[in-house]
């Protein structure tokens, strides 16, 4: 089945340009120019993946992740042509899965979106074979999607969630950044994101005492990350 796409992008010549490629790439699309455009059609389209700009002339991007996390998991990937990249970042903490630069090259934004559209779905089987890890103070449960840090529940992004987990449940295992780019998001080696980082950034600041100097998810400098903790029986 190809893929169903919704492109929420306000730039009429753009948009027309990337209707055309992720068409003749064999996918369907639907495109409109403004983000509460991209919210009612979400309803009644189910699109597999969306592709949303930052910068719309309505309500801005982060915004229509935020309302769309209250109601659905689709992945999506911002593109954005703001050079500041806590503008992604915030888009990323409202519940996007990946952010991609103006200008970009369409094949790799083709490359991200049949990853993060093969990826959908194929780790709910392994976390149903893990149901509750726990690490005393930090706990997960894969089936509820719920995080309790000290007792505390904290809200935690699909992509956040999904990457946490894994993590915790190669406990004390260095995970290099390739590992974690192609289980996660689906990436090949070819292909270079930022987005790994902001995750792991995020995630830092929700478990972490103190994100800026982390205890529980540590860097290996130039290979990638470990999750440090030893689990409860």
């Amino acid at each position: 089945m190809p893929e169903k796409i919704l492109l929420v992008e306000d730039d009429a010549e753009i948009r027309r340009m990337m209707v055309e490629g992720l068409q003749d790439a064999g996918m369907q699309v639907t495109a409109v120019g403004k983000g509460i455009d991209g919210l009612v059609l979400q309803s009644e389209t189910e699109p597999d993946l969306i592709l949303l700009d930052l910068m719309l002339p309505d309500i801005d991007g982060a915004e229509v992740c935020r309302r769309l996390r209250t109601r659905s998991h689709v992945p999506v990937i911002v593109v954005t042509a703001k050079t500041d990249e806590s503008d992604a970042v915030e888009a990323l903490g409202a519940g996007a899965d990946d952010f991609v630069r103006k200008p970009f090259q369409l094949r790799e934004v083709i490359a991200r979106i049949r990853a993060l559209t093969r990826r959908a779905g194929e780790y709910t089987d392994a976390a149903r074979a893990d149901e509750f890890i726990d690490f005393g103070d930090l706990k997960i449960d894969t089936t509820r999607h719920d995080v309790v840090v000290h007792g505390e529940s904290v809200r935690f992004t699909p992509k956040e969630f999904e990457l946490l987990t894994m993590l915790a449940r190669n406990a004390g295992k260095m995970m290099h950044r390739e590992e974690l780019l192609e289980t996660i998001w689906g990436y090949d080696s070819t292909i270079d994101s930022r987005t790994l980082d902001v995750h792991i950034g995020r995630v830092r600041s929700k478990i972490e005492d103190n994100p800026r100097e982390p205890t529980r998810i540590v860097t290996v400098p130039g290979v990638g990350y470990k999750f440090v903790g030893e689990r409860q029986p």
